[in-house]
């Protein structure tokens, strides 16, 4: 009998199945969201969270199905709160990151559906992590795969499915800080990483950024920093304050998006949208959280990781984040500029910002076959 890890080296990656990653535009059969309740993150017991994951569910539920997993104890409440159309679905987690924690849905020529499923240790296992214990946020993609009856990738690096953006057309984009921190993959070369991501993702090249923006507890993740819009087309998050620690992340990101091109030879071109407002968390929003041995502990003044590039791109929509701030405006005027064929729908985002994401974060799309 072969041992069961000679087993999983020898087993065929997606790549040379034919499976890869549509882009984020390409048709949807569905969405994925999580039910957040965790107190120690989700401040007054996560009621405003729920609230903000709700208007978040509804407004994609107007052009594709959203599935909403969510747990035994708060199933009556999630199910009384969200729109009759959002399915909601039993299932056990740590918290609510669907984009991380999720399945990364892949499609072969046959249109046959399949999934990653990364290991994930909540954004740094013991070495700068955010919660633990994290092992049932590591079964739900397994569990994703087994509800759509999709052949299940089991990959061997940790990454985050916020930590990677594509094309569609075999470009992958990732920040050096995530990818590379030793709390994710001791010992792992930039050689390797790529590796992983071309044969899961069935990808041929890797533009790599530099840093995150700044106070991003994922430790950089891409889709707070920047995405595709469409093939050749990459949006940046963008910072003319030169006080602002993100005016230079932002400088030297935009250096490099220049400098690269994509999977077919295309030189890329650079969009900027503007950095929000910046924000802190404040007095009253600190005291509304539980602290706890093993949470996130959040404490007032922190500066929040605020980012418009962390949207969700809907079948006839974009849903996107709205703060209640100055920039808010000029965020829609780019999206609206970039995707004229889309409703621009913004949401008030901050509880989501509090909690450490954005609807992008929150959002696991399902491709149509």
């Amino acid at each position: 009998m072969v041992p069961a890890n000679q087993a999983a080296a020898c087993a065929p990656v997606p790549r040379e199945l034919g499976f890869a990653m549509p882009a984020e535009w390409a048709p949807h059969a569905g969405c994925w969201m999580i039910w957040p309740e965790r107190p120690d993150n989700w401040r007054l017991g996560a009621k405003p969270a729920q609230a903000a994951f709700t208007a978040v569910a509804s407004a994609i539920a107007r052009f594709e199905p959203v599935t909403m997993l969510v747990s035994a104890r708060q199933f009556a409440h999630a199910r009384a709160m969200l729109p009759e159309a959002v399915r909601v679905v039993e299932l056990s987690t740590n918290d609510s990151w669907a984009r991380d924690v999720g399945a990364s849905f892949l499609l072969n020529p046959a249109g046959e559906r399949a999934g990653v499923d990364w290991p994930f240790n909540a954004w740094g296992g013991l070495q700068g992590g955010l919660y633990f214990p994290w092992d049932l946020d590591d079964q739900v993609a397994a569990k994703m795969l087994e509800m759509e009856r999709a052949r299940r990738f089991r990959a061997p690096k940790i990454i985050e499915g916020g930590a990677i953006h594509v094309d569609g057309e075999g470009s992958v984009l990732v920040t050096e800080a995530c990818l590379l921190n030793e709390n994710r993959n001791p010992g792992a070369t930039r050689q390797e990483m790529e590796r992983v991501l071309k044969d899961y993702l069935g990808a041929s090249h890797v533009i790599w950024l530099g840093e995150g923006v700044p106070g991003d507890e994922t430790g950089g993740h891409i889709d707070n920093l920047a995405c595709f819009v469409r093939p050749g087309v990459v949006l940046l998050t963008w910072c003319d304050d030169p006080a602002d620690p993100h005016y230079e992340i932002s400088r030297a990101a935009h250096e490099r998006l220049q400098g690269a091109r994509d999977a077919k030879g295309r030189p890329i071109t650079v969009e900027h949208i503007p950095m929000p407002t910046p924000m802190f968390i404040s007095e009253e929003e600190a005291a509304g959280i539980d602290h706890a041995e093993n949470g996130m502990n959040r404490a007032a003044g922190e500066r929040l990781a605020a980012s418009y590039v962390n949207f969700y791109i809907a079948n006839g929509a974009i849903i996107a984040p709205c703060f209640g701030v100055a920039t808010d405006a000029a965020a829609r005027a780019v999206l609206a500029r970039l995707f004229p064929e889309r409703e621009i729908v913004m949401v008030a985002a901050r509880e989501i910002l509090l909690g450490g994401g954005n609807i992008h974060c929150i959002t696991q799309q399902l491709p149509r076959t």
